[in-house]
């Protein structure tokens, strides 16, 4: 990393502005849940909507179960709760569905945002998959 770019990101300001535009120009879907049991969303990137139908603002304090449905595997949605309980970091794929119900298939890793030692939060990196 160059000494320059090194120095711009140094402060929080840098690093917002940053984070800032990284998350909302992203391809790929983003989706940041606080780190309580419910797991619930506190952001969500332009991206979510194209991929989902859902609005940012509006799903803002509900949980990511709102993508789920009759299709979605239970077992893929067990070891995402269970590497949640534990701390790590989870990838894979299910059947998923927008807010008009169109099922798709959602490939996504959930990543935890950790200050130390503490998780604060997670951020899940979805996009779709192959057709169903």
């Amino acid at each position: 990393m160059s000494t320059t770019f090194e120095k711009m990101m140094s402060g929080t300001n840098g690093q917002l502005a940053l984070l800032h535009v990284l998350a909302e120009n992203s391809f790929d879907s983003l989706l940041i849940t606080d780190a309580s049991v419910e797991g619930k969303i506190i952001y969500a990137n332009k991206s979510f909507k194209t991929l989902t139908g859902h609005d940012p603002s509006k799903i803002i304090g509900k949980t990511p179960r709102i993508l789920q449905g009759p299709g979605t595997d239970p077992k893929v949605i067990a070891r995402l709760s269970d590497a949640l309980k534990s701390g790590s970091q989870f990838e894979g794929k299910a059947v998923n569905y927008k807010k008009d119900g169109t099922p798709f298939v959602m490939h996504w890793r959930v990543l935890p945002i950790k200050v130390g030692k503490k998780i604060i939060a997670w951020v899940a990196i979805q996009r779709e998959g192959s057709a169903i």
